[in-house]
């Protein structure tokens, strides 16, 4: 089994400073699928989950782990996502539950959290 923790970290720092989509979506197994945030319709797959991704390669942003637990092949972290500047700067603390494959890709990503989560100016 891959180092969880270390996954994760690599996780934030490129949601924090990939300059492409396809970057983060490298993180995953070909066949996995994203649901973020929970409740609408899973992406599927590196390509769908690359473009999800993209979105964010478009704005200044950085990211901060507030915590992490590891049990077998699944991680829950919660974290802060700062994106944005000035009157345009948004703050979320997600938390996300990812499964991992046994070399170490991500197979599921659940992100939780709902549009009253995000903080504006903050």
């Amino acid at each position: 089994m891959t180092d969880i923790p270390s996954t994760v970290a690599r996780y934030l720092d490129l949601v924090a400073n990939a300059s492409s989509g396809a970057e983060i979506a490298a993180l995953y197994a070909p066949d996995a699928t994203l649901e973020d945030p929970v409740g609408t319709p899973a992406r599927k797959g590196t390509e769908e989950i690359a473009a999800f991704y993209e979105v964010l390669t478009s704005r200044q942003r950085s990211t901060e782990l507030l915590a992490l637990r590891v049990a077998g092949d699944e991680a829950a972290f919660s974290f802060r996502v700062v994106s944005g500047t000035g009157a345009e700067r948004s703050v979320i603390e997600p938390i996300d539950v990812m499964t991992f494959s046994e070399d170490g890709l991500i197979t599921s990503m659940r992100a939780f959290w709902s549009r009253q989560d995000v903080r504006r100016g903050a």
